[in-house]
């Protein structure tokens, strides 16, 4: 039997004009999947991207899409052989980048990247966490291999993953020196840098005088700007580069790897943040909660330039 279901989606690449919030079909949980309510996705970038047709190569989607990486919600079926969840179970995950996102009042999602939503805040609020967070993390553990007593330069630390990877870094044992402009330069200080520097007035190369071990770069500098970036990194250490449109630059003849990361779903990485979120390592700072019939107005303001801070987008109440 057919159920509708509210779902955001565009049937053709654009601007945000092309969104629509409109009646599909609820979805059926196949065979090693879950069907979840979902209580809240929320905005990233690369939503907009995808909407514009910008990664139609790295991130192939089916048109209409649903968009919304990010899902936390509750278990509302299984599917054949899913074992180790139970329906109502609170869950928070990443979505497959070229499925069916959670900008719906329901959304399927494979077994295997769900785990435990965080029990210290709303449900709404953890679907901050997943993209913006495993970036952070993969980027400084699993690419830099951060350890306690480095030092590490996070460039453009102002935005989401800014603010989990100052986090992240200062509770590793690291010396942060981070930079941000004049609107995000408290938060980011309260999230634990060491250093700020208001990359609008300082340019950021003339300010670190000694060599630090990792640069992770968050912002979209111009290729120029980014191979300055290296000569701040000592023989031997690494630059990290979320920016995938830009190739990280390296040095080879002092060992300087350069390293582009393209964050992946990873469940015991999350559940690993979901569990400082819990013990009050990790904060999640969410900027705005909107309804699922305003998120074209979310990717509007994106576009423009307008937008500050996370978005949540929360779901219809059941």
């Amino acid at each position: 039997m057919r159920v509708p279901i509210k779902a955001v989606r565009f049937h053709e690449y654009g601007d945000p004009d092309v969104l629509r919030y409109e009646e599909v079909e609820r979805p059926v949980a196949g065979a090693g999947q879950v069907l979840v309510r979902v209580t809240a996705t929320s905005f990233n970038p690369v939503d907009g991207n995808i909407r514009g047709g910008f990664m139609q190569g790295p991130i192939p989607v089916t048109l209409p899409h649903t968009p919304g990486i990010d899902v936390a919600g509750r278990v509302e079926a299984l599917g054949a052989g899913v074992a180790g969840i139970e329906a109502g179970a609170e869950v928070v995950g990443f979505l497959p980048m070229t499925g069916t996102g959670a900008a719906a009042e329901y959304v399927v999602a494979p077994a295997e990247i769900l785990v435990p939503a965080p029990t210290s805040i709303p449900l709404a609020d953890a679907a901050a966490l997943p993209l913006v967070g495993l970036t952070a993390w993969q980027a400084l553990f699993e690419h830099a291999g951060l350890t306690a007593g480095q030092r590490v330069l996070i460039n453009g630390a102002g935005g989401a993953v800014g603010g989990y990877a100052v986090q992240l870094a200062k509770n590793a044992g690291a010396h942060v020196i981070a930079t941000a402009g004049p609107r995000s330069g408290e938060s980011v200080r309260a999230a634990g840098a060491d250093r700020v520097i208001d990359h609008t007035a300082t340019e950021v190369t003339a300010a670190v005088t000694e060599p630090v071990d990792v640069v992770l770069n968050l912002a979209p500098v111009e290729p120029a700007r980014l191979a300055a970036l290296v000569g701040l990194v000592r023989s031997g250490g690494v630059l990290v580069n979320t920016t995938v449109w830009m190739p990280a630059p390296a040095d080879e003849e002092r060992g300087v790897r350069g390293i582009n990361l393209f964050v992946r779903s990873d469940a015991d990485q999350l559940a690993r943040l979901v569990g400082l979120v819990d013990a009050g390592k990790l904060r999640v700072d969410v900027a705005e909660r909107a309804p699922l019939a305003e998120l074209p107005a979310v990717h509007a303001r994106a576009a423009a330039g307008t937008s500050a801070g996370k978005v949540v987008i929360v779901a219809p109440a059941a």
